[in-house]
């Protein structure tokens, strides 16, 4: 095969249809080659490797978050270039730790790895951030501190992305946000008016101020009287 010739995922070879996957083993299936390299190459910094649906998932010590994903990135063998997402899970369960989710793609191997690291509940929520490794993770930290309170070491500009910056309610995402809110949507509305967005927002970045002046007369006077809205 020439190197420059084009490879379409799902194709094992130049010429063969595209073929989805059938009957997945839900548990138990052989492993991206990957979780066996990095048990090898690290050890005790890997806490287990599971296989759900066809995807391999690898627990890693959240000390060795960023050692491990530099590792993975730039080891000739594993090639994992693509950060296609960065989030973090909170169960119900008091007991269970929060997860944050790193989604790997290794382009020139189609691999595809899900890297979690567990911080216990009741312990600071900090980790290392990977922006200095992949640049996509800028936003994707700055979401997922805003949205669970996960603090990115080393981010270089970590500040809210969705809320405003003196939010107060707490972190939207966490299981101990009541679902609207702990404010009403008038009041919502009203702090986010008044927090002078071109202090640290360009206006590209952020248009709520040109967003209120666009709604109808009537509807920005009953907000101004503290009307609540969908209450």
């Amino acid at each position: 095969m020439s190197r420059f010739e084009v490879v379409r995922t799902g194709a094992s070879a130049p010429g063969v249809e595209p073929a989805t996957q059938r009957n997945v083993a839900h548990r138990n299936a052989d492993p991206n080659p990957s979780a066996k390299a990095l048990q090898e190459k690290f050890s005790s910094a890997i806490k287990r490797v599971e296989v759900i649906w066809g995807e391999t998932v690898v627990y890693v010590d959240p000390a060795s978050v960023h050692e491990v994903m530099g590792w993975l990135r730039d080891e000739p063998s594993q090639r994992y270039d693509f950060l296609s997402d960065l989030t973090a899970v909170e169960y119900r369960d008091a007991e269970v730790p929060i997860e944050v989710v790193w989604h790997l793609r290794s382009l020139p191997f189609r691999r595809f790895l899900r890297v979690k690291a567990q911080i216990p509940k009741g312990k600071p929520l900090e980790i290392a951030s990977v922006y200095d490794l992949y640049r996509a993770a800028d936003w994707l930290e700055r979401e997922c501190y805003d949205m669970f309170g996960i603090r990115f070491h080393g981010h270089p500009d970590l500040r809210r992305i969705l809320m405003w910056e003196s939010y107060t309610e707490g972190f939207p995402l966490r299981k101990d946000f009541p679902l609207r809110g702990r404010f009403s949507r008038s009041e919502q509305l009203r702090q986010a008016l008044a927090q002078n967005p071109e202090a640290r927002y360009s206006m590209e970045e952020l248009t709520i101020a040109d967003a209120f002046a666009e709604l109808p007369a009537d509807m920005r006077e009953r907000l101004g009287k503290g009307e609540r809205t969908g209450e």
